[in-house]
């Protein structure tokens, strides 16, 4: 076991795998020499030489044209996006190449490629280094969309991103690639996709989050303990493929439910929870389903902290969920 940050756990996660195999590589805007704005892929242009980590030039589009390519003929190739913010100019050859080569091949061509991008507010990044657009990819048939929360988590299913034939989006929450360690087993560690981590059980509402919510989540959870009210914290992992089950299950025993994520309200990845709860649920729910998300609007600047989810917006929706006002 290692004590690490996020950031140093996909540091370690990204050596470890391409010590093991040769055909994984990684390209992208300053991921070699300088080691990624983040310092993410710090070390491995030394180790690992300018074949395996490649500097790209200033474009999305020839990132992930180059990796589609790259995976097409077997190799591993893990595209790094600076900020997701950044991603749109490439969106096409993700929704419309990358997500589709295996169904329209009927599986002879997988081309895996994993998609490395930091999202979300939270460092004063502004309208265009902030933004939390998950449900994008989400609602990609073809993809998958990984989020971790922990150092754990952030080795574990990127290991598993790496070893997975679909391609993956894979977001790392930079509110939290410094301020959240933990220990991170050593060695081939992998989570499974599609299998939420239980953070904390309780029995008078649920309260699902992903990514950098998860630490608001749980600090809420605390407060509300100390009023009487108990409540579950579930994070997702993984939003496809989504541990439904264990959604549903949480719901069933708590009967209310506060959905949390720092993208924008309208077609947020919420509004899909709440549906499948509304379905699978209904007769469980002793209260109305509560989101706490960021507002439709761009993301600003000097209110960010108004415009992100926090513990005490969190805590009130719960404590409103459970106590009907």
């Amino acid at each position: 076991m290692s004590e690490l940050t996020i950031v140093q756990a996909v540091n370690r996660g990204l050596t470890e795998a391409m010590r093991q195999d040769p055909d994984v590589l990684i390209l992208g805007e300053d991921v070699g020499i300088n080691g990624g704005v983040f310092r993410a892929t710090e070390g491995l242009f030394k180790e690992f030489g300018a074949d395996r980590v490649v500097d790209t030039p200033l474009s999305e589009t020839g990132i992930l044209g180059a990796a589609i390519g790259m995976a097409l003929y077997g190799l591993k190739p893990i595209a790094e996006i600076q900020f997701l913010d950044f991603i749109y100019p490439a969106f096409d050859q993700i929704v419309s190449e990358l997500a589709k080569f295996r169904y329209r091949s009927g599986g002879q061509y997988p081309c895996h490629v994993v998609v490395r991008a930091p999202y979300g507010g939270g460092i004063k990044g502004g309208l265009y280094h902030s933004q939390s657009t998950e449900a994008y990819f989400a609602h990609t048939a073809g993809l998958k969309v990984a989020i971790p929360s922990t150092p754990a988590d952030a080795k574990g299913l990127l290991l598993t991103a790496i070893h997975d034939e679909d391609p993956v989006i894979f977001l790392e929450p930079k509110r939290i690639y410094r301020s959240v360690t933990g220990e991170v087993p050593d060695g081939d560690h992998r989570v499974p996709f599609g299998s939420a981590r239980l953070v904390r059980e309780g029995s008078n509402v649920t309260l699902v989050a992903y990514g950098a919510m998860v630490p608001a989540v749980t600090e809420a959870a605390e407060t509300l303990a100390n009023e009487g009210i108990s409540a579950e914290v579930l994070d997702l992992r993984t939003l496809v493929p989504l541990d439904e089950a264990a959604v549903v299950r949480s719901v069933e025993k708590t009967g209310r439910a506060v959905l949390v994520h720092e993208a924008a309200r309208f077609c947020g990845f919420g509004g899909e929870l709440a549906a499948i709860l509304a379905e699978k649920a209904f007769f469980s729910l002793k209260a109305p389903i509560a989101r706490v998300t960021g507002y439709d609007t761009p993301f600003p600047y000097a209110l960010e902290h108004v415009y992100l989810p926090n513990p005490e917006k969190i805590a009130h929706a719960a404590r409103s969920t459970v106590r009907g006002g």
